[in-house]
């Protein structure tokens, strides 16, 4: 299962939420009816699964599908919930390819590795699924009529990136390198807690993001004016537009790509924005930050300066050569 794959995914945290994405409300329901939102799998729903599934992300933005893409997926007109639940449950407990239904987002975001999760909270996500409407982000009706569509025309293999413009090839790039990243943080945060994300990120992202440039043949950076690593520290160009996201987010803008032509050469730059799991990395100590993660970030990296963000805040940029 691929998304449902993706879905017990992860950590005790709670959805990603930004000021220029529109949020949703659950089902509606009539007075005389228990709230939907009482239901203890929306609770478990985004505690374990928002956070890659969430609702509120943007095309642009997702690590993997919205749980609306899971349940069109799993759930039809003549699938019961035992038989969805037994499914559900099958997969997270071995998460294989050839028990997927959603083959496109395994090629995009990857197959969501193993993890262990309370088999009562994961009745309590199938049983909510099957029973009740969920949050749908404002983009996924129309991207599912367009996918549709190119099931009906040739696929779109390796080769179509030279028919994309340089900004879809750049975004391309920053999603499928966050997607790596991301799942990968995920489950060591989701097995062994925030301590040994730290180390992870200290230890593997460099790794993982110079694969994907080999993957992308490009220069793919995460760059910031205030940098964890001074590795990541922006150009003063870089530096530029890390100030007009700044303006934009503040302002409330729709934030687009920026590519800069130099010849057959192409500059790339996006946004990298704070959400609630930043936080507990990029916070405030002792608030957001635990004091033993603090303690953690000063011993792996004496020269921090990545604190005392806030969320919906612009922590850096992607910048990609190609």
């Amino acid at each position: 299962m691929k998304t449902l794959l993706y879905s017990a995914l992860v950590l005790t945290l709670i959805a990603c939420q930004s000021k220029h994405k529109e949020t949703y409300t659950a089902q509606q329901v009539m007075p005389s009816e228990v709230a939907t939102e009482q239901h203890p799998g929306l609770e478990m729903l985004q505690t374990y699964c928002y956070v890659c599934h969430s609702p509120t992300a943007t095309m642009d933005d997702r690590i993997a599908p919205p749980m609306a893409a899971v349940k069109m997926h799993y759930i039809s007109e003549e699938t019961s919930k035992e038989e969805f639940t037994e499914e559900l449950l099958s997969f997270l407990a071995k998460p294989t390819e050839d028990k997927a239904k959603m083959r496109g987002a395994i090629r995009k975001f990857g197959l969501m590795p193993a993890q262990k999760f309370p088999e009562e909270a994961l009745q309590q996500i199938a049983e909510y699924l099957y029973e009740h409407e969920i949050e749908t982000p404002a983009w996924f009706e129309q991207h599912r009529k367009e996918e549709m569509g190119k099931g009906k025309g040739h696929g779109k293999g390796h080769g179509a990136m030279q028919h994309t413009s340089p900004k879809e090839k750049g975004m391309k790039m920053a999603t499928s390198t966050k997607a790596e990243l991301g799942k990968n943080l995920m489950g060591t945060i989701q097995r062994e807690g925030t301590l040994a994300a730290l180390e992870f990120c200290s230890e593997r992202a460099y790794p993982l993001t110079d694969s994907m440039a080999t993957v992308h043949q490009a220069k793919i950076r995460r760059v910031s004016d205030k940098p964890r690593n001074p590795t990541n520290r922006a150009t003063s160009e870089e530096e530029a537009y890390i100030n007009r996201f700044k303006l934009q987010v503040a302002r409330n803008e729709t934030i687009e790509p920026i590519t800069v032509a130099e010849g057959n050469n192409h500059q790339f730059y996006y946004p990298i924005v704070t959400n609630t799991m930043c936080l507990q990395c990029h916070g405030t100590p002792n608030a957001t930050i635990a004091s033993e993660t603090f303690e953690k970030i000063r011993e792996l990296y004496p020269n921090d300066e990545a604190i005392g963000y806030s969320e919906n805040e612009v922590r850096g940029i992607w910048s990609i050569s190609f």
